[in-house]
């Protein structure tokens, strides 16, 4: 393995679980050793979304109306026709925005493919 797959603070975890074993073993000595440090709470949603199908239209409708084709969180602030703040668009922030679009996506392909509707009100 290289030291770019371990960073620093991985590295010093690491070494004192080693020299304390006792507590190493308590919370899981392979824990740190394969590499699956990270804690996912969301990655059941995060599945229920991805394996989530499109059955009938009127699900693939409502999909389409609730899921936003854009990020509605980027603003401007103006005062008296100057900028004061400008927002970027955060939503790839959120932990399943990957997973909202690929099910937007699936709805509108149900949508276009099975179904043979017109899709251009909901782009």
């Amino acid at each position: 393995m290289t030291v770019t797959h371990h960073p620093i603070q991985h590295t010093r975890l690491s070494n004192w679980l080693e020299a304390h074993p006792t507590l190493a073993h308590f919370i899981g000595g392979d824990w740190l050793r394969r590499g699956r440090s990270r804690w996912q709470p969301l990655r059941p949603l995060r599945q229920w979304l991805d394996q989530l199908e499109i059955r009938t239209p009127r699900q693939a409708h409502r999909l389409c109306t609730l899921i936003p084709s854009q990020c509605p969180f980027a603003r401007t602030v103006k005062l008296f026709g100057h900028t004061l703040l400008s927002i970027p668009p955060l939503c790839k922030l959120n932990p399943v925005y990957d997973e909202l679009m690929m099910l937007r996506f699936r709805a509108l392909s149900y949508l276009a493919e099975e179904c043979g509707e017109d899709i251009s009100p909901y782009c």
